[in-house]
């Protein structure tokens, strides 16, 4: 019996194929189990020769419509759902293969990704998680968008978001996965767009993938899916997905409180810039089994 919380991966490989959300290409993957210590990664199959890029803050290279990160040329493109996936079941190690630049939207949430990995069963390695353990308090913000993070036991997420639309307004969630299911309460929320934004996207050769099975679309008084929401407060539960998605790029899970307001991939980013220069307020280490802590 160890006496720290150890490493998982997968116990078999498994494939998901779907659209691009801005490409409209239809892409591959195939997630893999990889060996301790490895991290997150992507493979680039369509392009042999080229390296594999870490899943990690420093590969980030555009955060405007989505988190790509890249090396020496080879990108992949909306990984956030993904990554959001890996981190709510606490999955530290992976090769992810894909055979195009841009991952598969699915259905605009996690569900899909978090049901794979999940009939794939987990392993635990013999290697010991290594966390990013907050000391002191940390506060990045943008006019009155702000992302904050403290010390406290354990690992938690409260978001709020305020959108100036009758059907959104203000929403706030929080997750605690000590205490809640990802794959029940986070995974299934869908990405959100309006219906003149998607068609300006789309004029200029974005969000070509973007369509009622994969977002929720909102026009001026009504939500446009066949079935409505799968939550009320579905908008809001989409944005603390992403924001476990970008912040799992410090590449070892939290231990501390996250909360944020009206944040987006391009603030989460600048607030992680922001956290890893502050570097009296945190520490990396392995955690007592007992501590509180997951992901």
């Amino acid at each position: 019996m160890t006496d720290f919380y150890l490493q998982q991966t997968l116990a078999r490989p498994v494939k998901c194929a779907g659209i691009g959300v801005h490409s409209g290409k239809q892409t591959s993957i195939v997630i893999k189990p990889a060996p301790e210590n490895h991290g997150i990664r992507f493979r680039r199959v369509d392009l042999p020769g080229t390296q594999d890029i870490p899943a990690l803050f420093k590969t980030v290279v555009d955060t405007s419509l989505a988190t790509v990160i890249g090396k020496e040329g080879a990108i992949v493109s909306t990984i956030e759902h993904l990554m959001a996936a890996f981190s709510g079941l606490s999955i530290d190690n992976a090769l992810v293969e894909i055979d195009g630049y841009e991952m598969p939207i699915m259905d605009g949430s996690a569900k899909e990704f978090a049901q794979a990995l999940t009939n794939a069963g987990l392993v635990e390695q013999t290697a010991p998680r290594w966390y990013f353990v907050m000391t002191k308090p940390v506060r990045f913000s943008e006019q009155d968008k702000f992302v904050e993070i403290v010390p406290g036991k354990g690992f938690n997420i409260a978001c709020t978001i305020d959108f100036d639309h009758p059907l959104i307004g203000r929403q706030e969630i929080s997750f605690d996965p000590l205490q809640e299911s990802f794959k029940e309460k986070i995974s299934q929320a869908r990405t959100f767009g309006f219906i003149q934004d998607i068609e300006y996207l789309k004029r200029f050769s974005l969000g070509r993938g973007g369509s009622l099975d994969t977002a929720i679309v909102i026009d001026k008084d009504k939500i446009l899916n066949q079935g409505g929401l799968r939550h009320p407060d579905e908008f809001v539960r989409h944005k603390l997905l992403d924001s476990l998605g970008d912040f799992s790029l410090l590449g070892m899970p939290i231990q501390g409180h996250i909360t944020t307001f009206k944040s987006g991939h391009a603030l989460n980013h600048a607030f992680i810039q922001h956290l890893l220069s502050t570097k009296d307020a945190w520490e990396t280490r392995t955690v007592p089994i007992g501590d509180d802590t997951s992901l």
